[in-house]
């Protein structure tokens, strides 16, 4: 038994696995989770311990928990527009990395992002390779609707179900199997108010929600509910939310960030940035010290502007700022 479930008791099978509660209920044992100390071997034969054994590896493998965690992703240099070797060679992004990707309009920032959401082998326009904790990854990171390696954060959010924000939490919950998810519903809420800056309440249905306040929401779900190990974000610096805490609540969350931006603040918070031309990775760059130094400059100008905003959106005259 791939899983050895004879040597658990019922309290340390729910604890790991709590979609298997469903299961053995469904199976005659109604009452399973008011017996946390009794040893599943005492109370399931061996056709029901192999049955269950299958039903936790299936979940596992849908909810891609039994794969081993991914703690870095590399894309191997391919070849520019032009045809010539791509400059940079290898870029390898770890777990809590934030890197922005900069570039002209029509230089090839989508085009990074699409080879790494595709897994690309050499068969994409650009020829470049992804590897997976240093391994040319399995199939499924490419075909699998099961395993996702990136979650995708576009420019536009738009919902079109006939939701509040708790269902729409709660039927995702659900689609993971999470644990514990009222208490995850509950913090993606928090989260996502105090990145909007606009609160809403729960109760508030999702296509009510405004552009800053969707994407806070997503943001804050992806963190929380998505087993994605890379997160793509596609410009957030018009969604109107707190850029720093957007990026804090995902490397909290164990995430890789890849940001396409055109916003200097966000490209300064980075670890690093990707300068991207003629469809190339053209440079890597580390922020100095002068850069950090500008930062803190540019963030109280933000801070300012953002007052402004608050200032027009409730009605104030702008005669001194």
């Amino acid at each position: 038994m791939s899983r050895e479930l004879e040597t658990l008791n019922v309290g340390e099978l729910l604890a790991r696995w709590p979609f298997a509660e469903q299961h053995l209920s469904d199976n005659g044992h109604a009452e399973i989770a008011d017996r946390p100390e009794a040893s599943l071997k005492a109370i399931l034969d061996c056709e029901q311990l192999a049955a269950l054994d299958g039903f936790v590896g299936m979940m596992e493998d849908f909810l891609g928990a039994s794969e081993e965690k991914v703690t870095e992703i590399t894309i191997t240099g391919g070849r520019a527009k032009d045809g010539s070797d791509e400059p940079v060679r290898e870029l390898t992004a770890r777990v809590g990395d934030v890197i922005c990707i900069v570039g002209p309009t029509g230089s090839g920032k989508s085009r990074l992002l699409a080879d790494i959401e595709w897994v690309a082998r050499g068969d994409t326009p650009t020829g470049r390779h992804v590897t997976i904790n240093g391994q040319v990854p399995d199939d499924k990171w490419r075909f699998s609707s099961e395993f996702k390696l990136v979650a995708q954060l576009s420019q536009n959010m738009n919902f079109v179900m006939d939701l509040t924000v708790e269902e729409f939490l709660a039927l995702h919950a659900e689609s993971r199997q999470a644990s514990e998810p009222e208490e995850k519903i509950q913090r993606i809420w928090n989260w996502a108010n105090g990145l909007a800056g606009e609160p809403f309440t729960l109760d508030t249905p999702v296509t009510s929600l405004s552009g800053g306040q969707s994407r806070a929401l997503m943001i804050a779900d992806t963190a929380v509910l998505s087993a994605s190990p890379v997160v793509l974000i596609d410009e957030i610096e018009n969604a109107g939310i707190d850029r720093q805490q957007a990026l804090d609540i995902l490397i909290k969350e164990e995430k890789i960030v890849l940001m396409a931006t055109h916003d200097p603040i966000l490209a300064l918070m980075g670890d690093r940035r990707v300068i991207i031309n003629n469809g190339a990775m053209q440079k890597v760059i580390e922020p100095s010290a002068a850069e950090r130094a500008n930062l803190t400059e540019l963030r109280a100008l933000d801070a300012k502007l953002m007052g402004l905003r608050h200032r027009l959106r409730m009605g104030e005259r702008l005669d001194e700022i």
